[in-house]
C-alpha cells in the first residue's frame, strides 16, 4: 500500500504536506509494473505500484491500448498471491482498467472461483468486479449466483450483489427485473446497509410504475424498516407518492401520519429528512407544519454543527412561503448569529431577515454589522440580497437599511459583493421614491473611491437618468466632474455623457455645463474629447439658459430604435462608398427572442440591469417592436406587456408562447414561435385566433412570419379593437403554416410545400391584464391623498377556504395588483387581516385598495373591499371584478 505521509522537515513550509505521490511518471510508474511478474511475488511492493496506477487514472491519464493491456495481463498473475490485501487491490484495478470483452475471459474463471470461495472478502469483491466488466451474455451464467448472494447470510456479500444489481440496471434492466422476489426478502433483512441497498434497488425496478411505488410505499410503512438509511429511503419515496397523488386538502393527504411519527424516530437523520419531507410537501398548511418546525428549533441548538446547519437551512427555505411559521425560531436563530460556523451564521442572518418584523430590523442591523466583517464575499452577497428584500418589505425603514448598505459599500470586498450592493441601491431608488436622494449620494460618494470602472460607468449613467429629476440636481455636478479629472479614459466619457444629461434637463445648469463640457475639449483621449464636441453642439443656445429641444433631449434619453444586433450586422455588411451608411436601413424587426424568455424562478433582480417589477427595457423593446411595424404604429403609447403564456407543451414540435400587448383601445398578440425540427422549414406562419368566446373584440390585423428555419424563433402578431371598457374573454389559436422539407447534407429546402395546422392552447384575457403593478412607499399617504370623492366600499362573502393566505392570494390574483409594505403575508393562526394593494389601471388612472379578511363560521371567509382612484368609474370597476370574479 501507499506510504503514509513523511513528517515533514524543520526547514520546509508548514502549508506544504509532502505526498508519496509527488512527480511520479506514467513511464516510471510501467516500468516498475514489471514486479507482477517476478517468480517470488512480494505482496507489499506489487500494492504500492497498484497504488500508484490506480492514482493516475484517478488524476485523469490515460493508458494507451498497448499499456492497458499489458498492465491488465500482468495483474492476472496476482490472483495466484494468497495476501488478502493484495487482492483487494487487483479487484480494484481491474475495475478502473474496464478490460474489453476479448480480455474479460481471462479473469472470468478467477473471478468465478472467487465469487464461490468461503473467503466473504473474497466473494464480496469479485461480485463486484464481475457485474462491472461483463456483458449481458456472461451475466445470464452467473445471475444464479447473485440470486443466491441477494440472500446471503452475511451483509457485506449481500450488499455487494444488491449494490451491483443497481449498477445492472441500467445496461441489464430485463434481468435484475427477475431478481424481484430476491430482493423482497431482503428488505427484510436485519443489517442496516442490506435493507437499505435492497429497498433502494427495489423502487429503481418498480419506479415506472406508480401503482407498484405506492403499494411498496404502503406495505413499507408499516413498520418493518429498522435501517434509519432505509427509513431515510422510504421517507424520500413516501414525499413523491404524496406529491404524485395531488391531494392537498388537510387530513386526506396519504401517509402524513407516518411523515408525523417518524418525527419521533430515535436516529437524528431520521427526524430530520421527516422533517424536510414535511416542509417541502405541496399546499403545506401551517397546522401540518408545526411539528416539523419544532423538531427542527430543537437541531438549532445542537452540539453538532451538521444538525444546526441542517435545520438553519431548512427554515430558511421555508421561510420563503411561510414566514410567519418560522418566527417562534427566530429566538434560536438569534444566537446562531456568532455560531462559528460561517455558513450556519449567514443562513441564520437570511432567514432572520426574512422572518423578522418591522420592530426588530434596527436591532438586527447592529447584530449583522459586527457580523459582516468575518464572513466571505459570497456570503456577504446573500445577506445583501436578503437586506434588499426586507427593505422592499417595510419601505419606511429604508433609511436605516439604505445607511447599513452604504456602509458596507465603503469597505473592502471584491467586484461581485460591490455589484450586489449597488444593485440593490438602485432598485431601492426605483421602488422607494423618498430614498432617491440619499441614495443617489451614498452612490456619488462611492464613486469618489470606486476601483471598478465597470460600476462607475453604470452608476454615472444611472445618475444621468435620475440626478436631474430630484430638487437639487446642482449637488451632483461636483461627484460628476470629479471623475473627469481624475478616472480613466472609460470613466472620463461616461462622465461627459452624464453632464449632457444634466445640461439637457435642468436649463438653470446649462451655462455652468457648458464651462465644464468645454474643458473636456483639451482631454487627452480622443472618445471624450468628441463627446464634448458633440454635446456641446447638440444643447445649442451657446451656453445660455434656454429649454433644451425635445429632439435632443430624445437623443440623449431616448432608444437606438433598432435592435444593437441588427445594427452590428448592417454596419458589418456595408461597404464603404460615397453613399453614407442609413441607420434606417438596419432592419427593426427583433431576430433572436429575449422578450420571449421566461425567468427563472427565485432569480433576484438585478439592479442596473433591470427593475424588479416591469423591466424598462422590456417595455421599451417591445414598444420600439410594436410602433415599427406599420399595422399598429397608430395605436398609441402601449400601456402594458404580459409574461409570456405558454401555448405548447414542452417537448412538441413546435414551441409557442404569446405575449399579451394592452393598448388603450386595442389588444396585440405577439406570438413567438419556434421550430423544432431540423428537418422542416416552416413559411407563411400565422395564428388563426377564434375570438367567438370574446364576442367584443374584433380582429382588425395581423403579421404573419415570412419563414422559420429551425431553431430560429420569429414573431407572428394578430391585433383586436375592444370596446371603451376593459373587456375580458378567451380566444382559440390554430398555428397555420407551409411545411418544406430540408435536405439535411445540402441545408436547403424544397420547392414545393404542404399546407399543414397545429393547434394550440387557448388565451384568456382577464381582467388583471388592464392593471399595472405599481408600488407605493408610503401607503397612509398615498391613501389619503387621493382622498374620498372617489371612494366605493362593499363587503363580499368569498365562501369556505382553506385558510387567509388563499383568499388573500385569489383576490391579490384576480385584481393584479402590487401589494404594499408586505401585508401580503398572513400571520399564522390569524383570523383577520388587512392587505393593501397599488397598481395602475388602463388610461393611466392610479389605484389604491384595502383589503379587510375575516373568518365566520367553517373557514367561511368574508371581505370588505374599500377602493380609492383619480376616476369614479375606476373604483366601480373594481368592484365590479371582484363582484363576477
Amino acid at each position: 500500500m501507499a506510504q503514509p505521509l513523511v513528517k515533514k522537515d524543520d526547514d520546509r513550509d508548514d502549508g506544504m504536506d509532502y505526498s508519496p505521490f509527488m512527480g511520479i511518471e506514467k513511464g516510471a510508474v510501467l516500468q516498475e509494473a514489471r514486479v507482477f511478474n517476478d517468480p517470488q511475488l512480494d505482496a507489499r511492493r506489487c500494492s504500492q505500484v497498484i497504488t500508484k496506477l490506480l492514482y493516475l487514472l484517478n488524476q485523469g491519464e490515460t493508458f494507451a491500448k498497448v499499456e492497458a493491456t499489458g498492465v491488465f495481463f500482468s495483474v492476472t498473475k496476482l490472483f495466484q498471491s494468497k495476501d488478502i490485501g493484495l487482492r483487494r487491490m487487483v479487484y480494484l484495478i481491474i475495475k478502473e482498467l474496464s478490460p474489453s470483452a476479448d480480455e474479460v475471459i481471462i479473469v472470468t474463471s478467477s473471478l468465478m472461483k472467487d465469487m464461490n470461495s468461503r473467503t466473504d472478502m473474497y466473494r464480496a469483491n469479485a461480485i463486484r468486479v464481475l457485474c462491472r466488466i461483463t456483458d449481458g451474455t456472461l451475466l445470464t451464467q452467473i445471475e444464479r449466483y447473485l440470486k443466491q448472494a441477494i440472500v446471503d447470510k452475511n451483509p457485506v456479500v449481500a450488499s455487494a450483489a444488491l449494490v451491483s444489481g443497481i449498477h445492472l440496471l441500467q445496461t441489464n434492466p430485463e434481468i435484475v427485473k427477475r431478481w424481484s422476489n430476491e430482493v423482497q426478502e431482503a428488505v427484510q433483512s436485519r443489517a442496516a446497509l442490506v435493507q437499505f441497498h435492497a429497498l433502494a434497488l427495489l423502487h429503481q425496478i418498480r419506479q415506472n410504475d406508480r401503482l407498484a411505488v405506492s403499494k411498496l410505499v404502503t406495505s413499507l410503512t408499516k413498520g418493518s424498516v429498522r435501517s434509519p438509511l432505509a427509513q431515510c429511503l422510504l421517507i424520500r419515496y413516501t414525499s413523491q407518492v404524496i406529491r404524485e397523488s395531488g391531494i392537498s386538502q388537510t387530513g386526506d393527504r396519504p401517509f402524513y401520519d407516518y411523515l408525523e411519527s417518524c418525527l419521533r424516530h430515535k436516529a437524528e437523520m431520521v427526524i430530520f429528512e421527516a422533517a424536510r419531507a414535511i416542509t417541502e410537501l405541496s399546499g403545506v398548511t401551517t397546522r401540518e407544519l408545526t411539528p416539523a418546525i419544532t423538531v427542527l428549533q430543537l437541531f438549532l441548538s445542537s452540539s453538532k454543527p451538521v444538525l444546526r446547519f441542517a435545520a438553519v437551512r431548512t427554515l430558511n427555505k421555508v421561510a420563503m412561503t411561510h414566514p410567519m411559521a418560522v418566527t417562534n425560531c427566530n429566538i434560536d436563530m438569534e444566537s446562531l448569529i456568532s455560531d462559528q460556523n460561517r455558513s450556519i451564521a449567514t443562513l441564520a442572518i437570511t432567514t432572520l431577515l426574512k422572518t423578522g418584523n418591522e420592530s426588530s430590523v434596527d436591532r438586527l442591523m447592529k447584530q449583522i454589522t459586527n457580523f459582516m466583517s468575518d464572513i466571505a464575499d459570497e456570503f456577504k452577497i446573500v445577506v445583501v440580497e436578503a437586506i434588499r428584500s426586507l427593505c422592499l418589505k417595510f419601505p419606511l425603514k429604508y433609511r436605516s437599511l439604505m445607511n447599513f448598505l452604504s456602509n458596507i459599500l465603503r469597505e473592502e470586498g471584491g467586484f461581485e459583493y460591490k455589484k450586489a450592493i449597488v444593485d440593490s441601491i438602485v432598485i431601492l431608488i426605483r421602488d422607494i421614491p423618498d430614498a432617491k436622494e440619499g441614495g443617489l449620494l451614498h452612490l456619488c460618494e462611492f464613486i469618489e473611491d470606486c476601483e471598478f470602472t465597470y460600476l462607475s460607468t453604470q452608476i454615472l449613467h444611472f445618475l444621468g437618468n435620475e440626478g436631474p429629476k430630484t430638487s437639487d440636481p446642482s449637488k451632483y455636478i461636483r461627484y460628476i466632474y470629479n471623475r473627469v479629472i481624475l478616472e480613466n479614459a472609460t470613466v472620463r466619457a461616461s462622465a461627459v455623457s452624464t453632464l449632457a444629461k444634466f445640461g439637457a434637463l435642468v436649463d438653470s445648469l446649462k451655462p455652468r455645463i457648458f464651462v465644464l463640457l468645454k474643458r473636456c475639449l483639451f482631454d487627452s483621449d480622443d472618445e471624450v474629447r468628441d463627446r464634448a464636441t458633440l454635446y456641446l453642439n447638440t444643447l445649442g443656445g451657446d451656453g445660455a439658459v434656454v429649454e433644451t429641444d425635445e429632439e435632443v433631449k430624445e437623443f440623449l434619453f431616448g432608444s437606438l430604435g433598432v435592435p444593437l444586433t441588427n445594427l452590428e450586422t448592417s454596419l458589418k455588411n456595408y461597404e464603404p462608398s460615397e453613399e453614407p451608411f442609413d441607420i434606417h436601413s438596419v432592419p427593426k424587426e427583433v431576430k433572436s427572442q429575449p422578450l420571449a424568455e421566461k425567468k427563472a424562478p427565485g432569480k433576484k433582480p438585478t439592479g442596473l440591469a433591470a427593475p424588479p417589477v416591469a423591466p424598462t427595457s422590456t417595455v421599451d423593446a417591445y414598444e420600439r417592436l410594436l410602433s415599427s411595424i406599420p399595422e399598429f404604429s397608430s395605436y398609441g403609447k402601449l400601456f402594458k406587456s404580459s409574461a409570456p403564456v405558454e401555448l405548447t407543451e414542452a417537448e412538441t414540435e413546435y414551441a409557442v408562447n404569446v405575449v399579451k400587448h394592452i393598448f388603450d383601445s386595442h389588444i396585440v398578440f405577439q406570438y413567438n414561435c419556434t421550430n423544432t425540427i431540423p428537418e422542416q422549414l416552416l413559411e407563411n406562419v400565422s395564428v388563426i385566433v377564434d375570438a367567438s368566446e370574446a364576442e367584443e373584440f374584433s380582429e382588425v390585423a395581423s403579421k404573419p412570419l415570412k419563414s422559420l428555419p429551425y431553431d430560429t424563433p420569429g414573431q407572428t402578431f394578430v391585433a383586436f379593437e375592444r370596446p371603451g371598457v376593459p373587456a375580458v374573454g378567451k380566444f382559440s389559436n390554430t398555428l397555420r403554416f407551409i411545411v418544406k422539407e430540408v435536405d439535411p447534407s445540402t441545408g436547403e429546402a424544397e420547392d414545393d410545400g404542404v399546407e399543414d395546422e397545429y393547434q394550440l392552447e387557448d388565451l384568456e384575457v382577464v381582467s388583471a391584464d388592464y392593471m399595472l403593478k405599481v408600488g407605493v412607499s408610503n401607503f397612509r399617504n398615498a391613501w389619503e391623498s387621493l382622498g374620498d370623492d372617489c371612494e366605493k366600499v362593499d363587503e363580499y362573502g368569498l365562501g369556505p377556504m382553506e385558510s387567509l393566505t388563499e383568499a388573500v392570494n385569489a383576490v391579490m390574483s384576480l385584481l393584479g395588483m402590487q401589494p404594499c409594505e408586505g401585508t401580503e403575508v398572513v400571520p399564522s393562526n390569524s383570523r383577520s387581516h388587512t392587505c393593501l394593494l397599488s397598481g395602475v389601471y388602463i388610461g393611466n388612472v392610479k389605484v389604491l385598495v384595502r383589503l379587510s379578511f375575516g373568518v365566520g363560521g367553517p373557514k367561511e371567509v368574508a371581505m370588505k373591499l374599500a377602493v380609492r382612484s383619480e376616476d369614479v368609474s375606476v373604483s366601480d370597476a373594481i368592484h365590479e371584478i371582484v363582484a363576477s370574479g
